[in-house]
C-alpha cells in the first residue's frame, strides 16, 4: 500500500520512470525529498532529483521528445536538467566522487550500483532512494532508522565523508538546527580534527551554507554546533570570540550565549538575522574595565567594520553587505531614546538614518532584548513602543519615508543664480537639517531658509 502523501510525487515522476525502464535504465528519487516524505514535510514546488545508471547521453536520449527542455550544464559531473510542465528534473548519474587534497572541484567517476551512489551522500537520512517506478525504499545506511531516533550519521566513517566534501561539515550545523538531530559523537570527533579542510571550499559555497542555517525557524542549535566545535574559527572567527573570559569581580552576561538569542528571535530574514549574528562582534575588541565596571564603548562602530570587512570575505552582495553594516552601526541608537528627552527633530533623525532599514532596525533592536528581567524588558517594549508610534504618527504628517529637502537642485540654482557645484550640495544639505529640525518649510519657507543662509556667505 502506497502511503497517501506520495501520490502526488508519483504522479509526476512515474511518467519519467516508464520511459527509462522502457530503456532499459533503473531511476530513483533521492536526495532531501525522500527525507522529507519520510517526515511528512514535503515542500510544494520543490525539484525532482533522480539519480539512474543511465549516462548522460543515454539520459538525454530518454528525455528528448518528452522533456520542454532540456540543458546540459552539470553534464561534466553527470547532471542532466529537464523541464516538463511546472516541474524541474535533475538526472544523475550514479557517481561516486572526492576532493581532490588541494582542489574546490570533485572529481567524479560514474557507478551502476545505487547502494554505491548513496554511500557518497553526506548524512544517513540523505541517503534513502526510492526505486521507481515500483515504489521500493532503498535504505542501505539506516537512514530511516536515524530519522526516528533523531541521530546524525554519515553512511561512511565521517573521516572519508568530510574529506570528500568538507562543506558537510558546515551542513551538519543545519540539520541539527533544522531537523533537531544530534550529531554522533565520531561526527563531532571528525569536525574537530578535520575543519582545517574546509579551507579548499569557495567562500560562496561556505556563504550559501551559512545563510540557509540562519533562516531556518530557530537556528540556535546549528550555532552552538559551529562554536562548540570550532568550525566557525574557519570562516567566522568572530562567533568564538564573543565567548569573552569572565573575571570574578566585573562579571558581565555572556556575550555569544546572548548573540545565539538575538538570533533566534529575530525573524527569519537574511539580512535582519546577519546583523543580529554580528551586531556585538565589536565587544571584545572594546572591551574595557573602569570604575565603573566593563563597558564596550563604540562597539557598534567597531562591529560595522568589522561586519562589513567579515561579509566581504564570505562573498555575500554588496547590497547586504552595505544593510547589514548599517544595522550594526545603528543597533544602539534607541537605547538613547526617552519621550520627554527626543524631540521631533531626533525622531526624524532616527527615521532618516535608518530610512529603508527602519523595520528591521527595530525588530533587531527588540531582539536585542534578552533580559530575564521582567520589568526591564517591559519598560524596553514600552519605550519601543512609543517610538514606533511616534514614527508612524510624524510619517502620516510629513511623509517620513521620502525625507528631502523642499526643494531640489535645481530650484536652489535659479534662486542663487549660480551652477553645478559643491555650493548646491551644501545648500541642499542645509535644507535637509533644517527640515529635520523642524519638519516641512514648504517651498516659500525652503527658498527664504535659501536666501539667508546664502546672505550669511557673503553669497
Amino acid at each position: 500500500m502506497i502511503p497517501e502523501r506520495l501520490q502526488p510525487i508519483l504522479a509526476d515522476v512515474t511518467p519519467l520512470a516508464d520511459r527509462f525502464a522502457a530503456a532499459g535504465h533503473r531511476v530513483y528519487l533521492v536526495g532531501g525529498m525522500v527525507r522529507d516524505l519520510m517526515l511528512d514535510r514535503l515542500r510544494s514546488g520543490a525539484d525532482l532529483d533522480l539519480t539512474t545508471d543511465a549516462r548522460p547521453e543515454e539520459t538525454k536520449a530518454v528525455l528528448a521528445g518528452w522533456a520542454d527542455a532540456v540543458w546540459n550544464q552539470g553534464e561534466a559531473f553527470g547532471t542532466i536538467g529537464a523541464r516538463k510542465g511546472d516541474l524541474t528534473f535533475e538526472v544523475t548519474t550514479h557517481r561516486a566522487e572526492a576532493y581532490r587534497a588541494e582542489s574546490r572541484k570533485p572529481h567524479v567517476v560514474y557507478g551502476d550500483d545505487i547502494a554505491e551512489d548513496l554511500a557518497r551522500r553526506d548524512f544517513t537520512v540523505n541517503a534513502m532512494a526510492l526505486r521507481l517506478p515500483d515504489v521500493e525504499l532503498i535504505d542501505p545506511y539506516g537512514g530511516v532508522a536515524d530519522l526516528g531516533a533523531g541521530r546524525l550519521r554519515t553512511p561512511l566513517a565521517p573521516e572519508v565523508s568530510f574529506s570528500d566534501d568538507p562543506l558537510r561539515m558546515l551542513r551538519a550545523a543545519r540539520f541539527v538546527a533544522g531537523y533537531g538531530l544530534v550529531p554522533d559523537p565520531a561526527v563531532v570527533a571528525a569536525i574537530e580534527d578535520l575543519r582545517g579542510r574546509l579551507e579548499i571550499v569557495s567562500a560562496e559555497r561556505i556563504r550559501d551554507e551559512l545563510s540557509k542555517l540562519l533562516v531556518l525557524d530557530d537556528p540556535s542549535a546549528g550555532l552552538w554546533f559551529l562554536a562548540d566545535t570550532g568550525l566557525s574559527d574557519e570562516f567566522l572567527p568572530e562567533l568564538r570570540a564573543l565567548r569573552l573570559e569572565q573575571d570574578p569581580i566585573h562579571r558581565h552576561k555572556d556575550v555569544l550565549a546572548h548573540t545565539i538569542a538575538v538570533v533566534a528571535k529575530a525573524s527569519p530574514r537574511l539580512v535582519l538575522r546577519l546583523a543580529a549574528l554580528l551586531h556585538d562582534v565589536g565587544k571584545p575588541k572594546t572591551r574595557s574595565i573602569g570604575p565603573a565596571g566593563v563597558s564596550f564603548h563604540h562597539h557598534e562602530v567597531v562591529g560595522a567594520r568589522m561586519a562589513r570587512d567579515r561579509l566581504r570575505e564570505l562573498r555575500y552582495p554588496t547590497e547586504v553587505v552595505a544593510d547589514v553594516q548599517r544595522l550594526v552601526f545603528l543597533h544602539l541608537r534607541f537605547h538613547g531614546y526617552r519621550d520627554e528627552l527626543w524631540t521631533d527633530s531626533a525622531v526624524r533623525r532616527y527615521a532618516r538614518d535608518a530610512g529603508p532599514l527602519l523595520v528591521d532596525l527595530n525588530e533587531l533592536t527588540r531582539s536585542d532584548c534578552t533580559t530575564r528581567d521582567e520589568r526591564k524588558a517591559r519598560m524596553l517594549a514600552a519605550r519601543m513602543d512609543d517610538l514606533e508610534a511616534r514614527i508612524a504618527e510624524l510619517a502620516e504628517r510629513e511623509e517620513l519615508d521620502a525625507l528631502r529637502p523642499d526643494i531640489d537642485g535645481n530650484r536652489v540654482m535659479e534662486v542663487l543664480g549660480v551652477g553645478p557645484g559643491r555650493v548646491v550640495g551644501e545648500a541642499l544639505a542645509m535644507l535637509l537639517e533644517a527640515r529635520l529640525d523642524e519638519g516641512p518649510l514648504g517651498d516659500e519657507g525652503a527658498e527664504r531658509r535659501l536666501r539667508a543662509w546664502w546672505a550669511e556667505r557673503g553669497g
